[in-house]
């Protein structure tokens, strides 16, 4: 190759073009909490069949440890200090979700009995379950994440949990 036609295959990309051209996801959260017997605490929500470990949808451009945090204040009256990172999780495009999801776990501490305030236009309940109980009420990709976040808690760590869907 003689050097015009590798200037001709070296093209600069405005910033703006590059990036628009990267991949995209939408970051969803999820809070571990725990009860001093260890019982974790999960939701229901009214629009899904199952239940689900407090957290939800960071805004665009909003860190996802503040969505958390957002959160749990906006759908349990919780206002806590999100923790470490304990699990991040990714799934691949699906349903009517057009981007992958990256699904990350925190630490949101233990509380013993705490005062929730439910965010009826959301959630129908919110209770601690034995982390097995939680886990059986959960979607399969969520319950997987229960056991995931309690090792990672246990042994100060993190886990990638690569889903299949």
């Amino acid at each position: 190759m003689n050097p015009s036609d590798a200037d001709q295959q070296r093209t600069f990309v405005e910033p703006e073009i590059y990036y628009a051209q990267l991949a995209a996801v939408h970051v969803a959260t999820g809070a571990l909490i725990i009860d001093p017997a260890g019982r974790v605490l999960v939701v229901k929500p009214f629009y899904r069949p199952h239940w689900q470990l407090p957290g939800g949808m960071a805004d665009e451009g909003e860190p996802p440890e503040v969505a958390c945090a957002r959160e749990l204040d906006e759908e349990l009256g919780l206002r806590v200090e999100v923790g470490r990172l304990l699990v991040v999780d990714w799934a691949p495009p699906s349903g009517h979700r057009a981007r992958p999801l990256m699904y990350l776990v925190f630490d949101a501490g233990t509380m013993d009995e705490p005062d929730l305030r439910l965010q009826h236009a959301e959630l129908d309940d919110a209770t601690f379950f034995p982390p097995e109980e939680a886990a059986a009420r959960l979607a399969e990709a969520d319950a997987a994440r229960v056991p995931a976040a309690l090792a990672a808690r246990e042994h100060s760590t993190t886990v990638y949990r690569p889903s299949s869907g």
